[in-house]
């Protein structure tokens, strides 16, 4: 879809102007209401987020709150209020989801027709146990990156195995340097902190605290220094020392797992990964392996996590129900287990599937994108999240699998795939998330996708941020679409999201560049944020023929 022109946006905000009635599940109820319209009188939230909302940021609303949220709550209480809409099933096609979450329980698919434990495929529908789903990845967890996968299998394609050998120098430099930094700060953070704890007397200590110590010259420059600069980005020191541990943790898998051309992952699986006839393969059991695959389990809570059980976190969306797959391992996805997952969703009847995945190489992509299709001709929305590179999609350079493109240019090869770049809770030059992909022809609209708190394996709960947090963010509000307005189809939802979304007129910095300043129009189709209240408003009028698309 082109952008639209100027002439096009002045003419859909004098329809938004229009009384609208609120049509839903067959119950006509009739509303006045008024989409979010001119945003550009917004000033940005100076004041520090309160942990309200630090934690519910992707529910507020951008004119109320100040904050660029997706106005969820806001579609809940003036439009959805006590409705009752269909039952929508959400496919999670990621790393497992554990099933037993308190703010999960019960809200997961359920396959009818087969009987749990029967280690048969009751059914008939080629996979055995799959009550809540399905697991392409049986027992193995740790991966290979795809690039080394190519070097080690060195299938003869000269112009592949080099560009596959660059990018692994490339990567395997930054985890080394990666390992040394880590290790450096962790030192110096801990020498520290231990000279600082033990002149104040507490293991618990501030800005305030550190100020004084220097003034009293108790305390080093160096040891204050970086005992401020981590306390400006963290609340506390053990929360730093914490993220630095687990960065240790991130670079030593790399080049233990991810860049060892030695290690075999698939092994405990049994398949040839890269024969899609080799089948059956896996297991009927979608759940975490282990507690620290906790990727799937944060993204089903962003998407449908309860809303009434005053407790944890609430999902974008109300009447869901999670189809967990899981295909996507410590390590970059096979396209022969992401091919699979996309069918198994849509022949079991998922309407959306949240993929919240990628990497820069793909042997065999023309399975993933004879999946892509296959879900379109079954009215199936796919929802990507853009990628985490920071880097401009557009740029030949830069290959994102999976994609709806074929590299191939602008041109689609469907029309049902929605792909979702990531957003701060700063509303103002730093709104596009330093991380996030981006690209006027690749990327379709932008939700919040930074410090999003979400549910974790074993009853907790965490900030994490990627656009693999956006695109459950929209993954969800298509859901709500589809539950409410259960006759458009998925290439309408699609053009709903990126049509009714909020479009300021700010410049922002993408990649985390500094002198970048450009408008969402010129990094994404739409120009837009995904909003929930008004995609609601334009979904009743489309529904009802009231608008075109």
């Amino acid at each position: 879809m082109n952008l639209k022109t100027k002439s096009l946006h002045d003419f859909l905000k004098l329809i938004f102007a229009f009384t609208l009635v609120a049509s839903v599940s067959g119950c006509a109820t009739t509303a006045r209401l008024q989409p979010i319209g001119d945003v550009q009188a917004v000033q940005a939230k100076n004041a520090e987020l309160n942990e309200y909302e630090k934690q519910n940021w992707l529910h507020l609303d951008l004119k109320t709150d100040t904050i660029p949220g997706m106005s969820v709550d806001r579609a809940y209480s003036e439009i959805i209020k006590n409705r009752t809409g269909e039952t929508v099933t959400v496919a999670v096609l990621d790393s497992g989801i554990d099933l037993e979450h308190e703010d999960l329980r019960g809200l997961f698919w359920v396959n009818s027709g087969e009987i749990a434990g029967s280690n048969a495929d009751d059914d008939g529908n080629g996979y055995v146990d799959d009550v809540h789903g399905y697991n392409f990845l049986g027992d193995s967890y740790h991966e290979q990156l795809e690039f080394t996968r190519i070097l080690q299998r060195n299938i003869g394609d000269d112009e592949l195995q080099q560009a596959a050998k660059a990018k692994y120098d490339e990567t395997y430099t930054e985890s080394m340097q990666g390992i040394m930094q880590m290790r450096q700060i962790g030192q110096m953070l801990g020498e520290a902190d231990s000279t600082v704890r033990q002149e104040l007397g507490k293991d618990h200590y501030g800005q305030d605290d550190l100020m004084k110590l220097r003034s009293q010259g108790r305390a080093s420059e160096n040891h204050v220094g970086i005992l401020m600069q981590m306390l400006s980005m963290e609340d506390s020191i053990s929360t730093v020392m914490k993220m630095i541990d687990q960065g240790l943790e991130h670079y030593q898998n790399q080049i233990k797992f991810h860049l060892n051309v030695e290690f075999n992952g698939r092994i405990p699986v049994g398949d040839d990964p890269y024969d899609i006839d080799d089948q059956p393969y896996g297991n009927g059991n979608p759940m975490i392996l282990v507690k620290e695959e906790s990727h799937g389990t944060h993204v089903a809570g962003i998407i449908a996590a309860n809303r009434t059980n005053e407790q944890g976190v609430r999902g974008v969306a109300n009447n869901v129900r999670i189809m967990s797959i899981r295909a996507v391992p410590d390590g970059d996805e096979y396209d022969k287990d992401i091919a699979l997952g996309i069918r198994y969703a849509v022949d079991n009847g998922a309407r959306i599937i949240n993929a919240s995945f990628g990497k820069s190489f793909s042997p065999n992509a023309e399975w993933v994108y004879d999946a892509i299709k296959y879900a379109a001709e079954h009215d199936v929305l796919i929802v990507h999240a853009a990628g985490n590179d920071g880097i401009d999609l557009d740029d030949p350079a830069n290959p994102n699998y999976p994609n709806d493109h074929m590299l191939a240019g602008v041109a689609e090869i469907s029309d049902n795939v929605l792909t979702v770049g990531a957003l701060t809770s700063g509303f103002g030059q730093g709104l596009v998330a330093p991380f996030s992909n981006y690209g006027r022809q690749n990327v379709d609209v932008f939700a919040p996708g930074a410090q999003i708190y979400s549910t974790m394996p074993e009853d907790e709960y965490e900030y994490q941020s990627g656009t693999s947090m956006a695109a459950p963010a929209v993954a969800g509000l298509a859901a709500l679409i589809r539950s409410y307005y259960p006759k458009l189809t998925a290439n309408q939802v699609k053009q709903i999201i990126m049509e009714s979304g909020l479009s300021p007129d700010i410049k922002v910095q993408i990649g985390g560049e500094e002198e970048s300043s450009v408008t969402l129009s010129e990094i994404s189709r739409s120009g837009k944020i995904a909003n929930a209240y008004n995609a609601l408003i334009m979904a009743d009028r489309v529904s009802r023929g009231k608008m075109r698309l």
